[in-house]
């Protein structure tokens, strides 16, 4: 029988662990994770039992950002159904922004496109120091509009243009520098760092946790509106269907560089 994509956990202190669980394609997402994601981060924000959310992936990366097999596959579909596919994959990550409860990722070996985006909706996130980063959407001609509100908030907004722009890799100690990560620990050594930051997050009051929350969100913009949602949507959407895109996404499969690079 296959393993879920997407494994929940919760122990009985009310910690929810998330766990990434495709280690074959380094937790590339696809449809099916995107889907797995929302159903486990609604079913913790639901659960009054829960009261902290852990994310992390299985295998020797965090996640490898979108599968861009995957990616190529849905340049076949209708407007309409690529449309809901950028829908869906805004919608995790406005869940894992907007939950109540505290989240934390635990972030090992490569944390590559929406990688970075689930760091950046995440409150605490932590780092081995063989992590490494990267926001590769344009090399592959398409772009990251949905968690370009995330990456602005964490990182500032002059570290989104250099590195969503570049898409160059950098380090976890670059990380922790621009925002993206608040401490690095040793290989290894994740599960035991966020255990001391697991019990002061369980020694605050949940409400007063949830409200002071929800202020953050809201001063920093990341409430967005139905309005703005859908036009994050749309543009993500349309560049995934676009001659770029295919160009990009073909370059990937055939291992060479895209026509518009000159060397």
């Amino acid at each position: 029988m296959t393993e879920p994509v997407v494994l929940l956990n919760v122990d009985t202190r009310g910690v929810a662990t998330i766990t990434l669980n495709r280690p074959e394609v380094n937790n590339a997402y696809n449809g099916e994770v995107i889907e797995a994601m929302i159903d486990a981060v609604g079913q913790c924000a639901s659960d009054d039992n829960i009261r902290m959310l852990i994310i992390k992936g299985n295998g020797k990366h965090f996640q490898a950002g979108a599968d861009l097999k995957w990616l190529k596959e849905i340049g076949s579909l209708s407007p309409d159904e690529n449309i809901n596919v950028s829908r869906l994959t805004a919608t995790a990550i406005r869940g894992l922004t907007e939950i109540s409860k505290p989240t934390v990722a635990l972030i090992h070996g490569g944390c590559f496109g929406g990688g970075t985006g689930i760091a950046a909706a995440c409150d605490i996130v932590l780092a081995s120091n063989d992590a490494i980063f990267s926001i590769t959407e344009t090399r592959w001609g398409v772009m990251a509009s949905v968690i370009i509100p995330q990456l602005n908030a964490s990182i500032g907004v002059r570290n989104t243009r250099r590195y969503a722009l570049t898409c160059e890799r950098f380090d976890a100690k670059t990380a922790c520098e621009i925002g993206l990560v608040h401490q690095v620990c040793e290989v290894g050594e994740l599960e035991a760092t966020a255990a001391s930051i697991i019990d002061h997050l369980l020694l605050a009051a949940p409400e007063a946790t949830a409200q002071t929350k929800a202020a953050a969100l809201k001063d920093a913009n990341l409430i967005v509106s139905e309005e703005y949602f859908e036009e994050l949507v749309l543009a993500h959407a349309a560049k995934r269907q676009s001659e770029e895109a295919s160009e990009g996404l073909t370059s990937f499969a055939e291992k060479r560089e895209p026509n518009w690079y000159r060397a």
